[in-house]
């Protein structure tokens, strides 16, 4: 092999030829668990004229002829817009794109296994995602790919008010925005005072430099029952306060998976894609078409549900042992 041709990226190394065959085989045997338990697998378009809203995910534009498409960000939309249609338990693994994202554990180009289940609550679904990891964990080491120990003994859940007052010594969801900012220019983002930001920015903030260093010493564990600011598509439980019917899956300190209880709620989905919208022009982004297919088949009636989204580049670095998804890829962005 000609080692210039490695180095172009016109080649790809041996050992990342092997990470693909066994990436090949765990994709399979990921499938076949999905087939164990009732879901079926279906396909959905990467084109589509809609798109997720989000102030913190950037799409990607298509353009065919006089006609703007976005490359999905996520197959949440049409995915929902199947199970309104009557489709009780579907999977999907397909191509994701999201712009201006690059890293040891980020691609432009993702692969995503995405699912949903009607009858399903959160609750449910953490407990198939603790499975699910498991079967392929277990999986990697019975092909000798990692060792025995790479199997967490438990998978713990914690919620995020939990982990900030035990990690970050405030509540998320009781403390004013301005106790926040104080709280994290004491802990060292020493301008923070003037960049006056928003709530969310500073939770993430806290959330980065103070909880997560402690998740990743647990190995796997759930963070569940966000603030409701951070609901994104997920139901509001009208708790004191209130919080988000979420989750996120973290393991080694690195970002998993996110699941939801579904809100099927075609108003508050309406109110929740405006406000993101407002929120990206306050960042200079562009804005984004409310009035969407989704929201239509919500009116006529999305089931109660729960979802969940999963990097499977991020799954196969970590079943193989790995520590860049660089390595899971046949070709990364800058060589595609």
């Amino acid at each position: 092999m000609n080692t210039s041709n490695v180095k172009d990226g016109s080649l790809r190394p041996a050992d990342v030829i092997k990470n693909l065959r066994k990436r090949a085989a765990l994709l399979n045997h990921v499938r076949k668990e999905f087939d164990r338990h009732g879901y079926w697998e279906v396909e959905t378009p990467l084109l589509s004229q809609e798109t997720c809203i989000d102030q913190w995910i950037e799409p990607m534009e298509f353009h065919a002829g006089d006609k703007v498409r976005y490359l999905q960000t996520s197959p949440e939309f049409a995915m929902k817009r199947l199970v309104a249609s009557g489709a009780e338990a579907i999977y999907q693994i397909c191509k994701a794109f999201r712009g201006h994202e690059s890293g040891e554990n980020h691609n432009c180009e993702f692969t995503l296994l995405e699912w949903y289940r009607v009858g399903d609550d959160y609750h449910a679904q953490m407990d198939f995602v603790e499975h699910l990891l498991r079967a392929a964990l277990d999986f990697s080491i019975q092909n000798a790919w990692i060792p025995q120990n790479a199997l967490p003994k438990k998978f713990h859940r914690i919620s995020y008010e939990s982990a900030f007052v035990q990690y970050a010594n405030i509540s998320a969801l009781t403390a004013s925005d301005d106790d926040l900012i104080q709280h994290a220019h004491d802990l060292g983002s020493t301008d923070i005072r003037q960049l006056r930001p928003l709530r969310d920015d500073v939770l993430n903030f806290l959330l980065a430099t103070r909880v997560e260093p402690e998740l990743e010493k647990l190995g796997a564990v759930f963070l569940y029952d966000y603030p409701a600011n951070q609901s994104a598509l997920a139901r509001v439980r009208n708790d004191e306060p209130p919080v988000s019917e979420r989750f996120e899956l973290y393991v080694n300190g690195i970002e998993l998976c996110n699941g939801y209880q579904e809100l099927t709620d075609p108003q508050e989905l309406r109110r929740r894609m405006k406000q993101q919208n407002a929120l990206r022009a306050a960042r200079g982004l562009r804005e984004f078409e409310t009035e969407t297919h989704l929201i239509s088949a919500m009116e006529s009636g999305l089931p109660e549900c729960a979802g969940v989204a999963l990097g499977f580049d991020r799954l196969a670095m970590l079943c193989l042992g790995l520590k860049s998804v660089r390595e899971v890829l046949s070709f990364p962005f800058e060589f595609a």
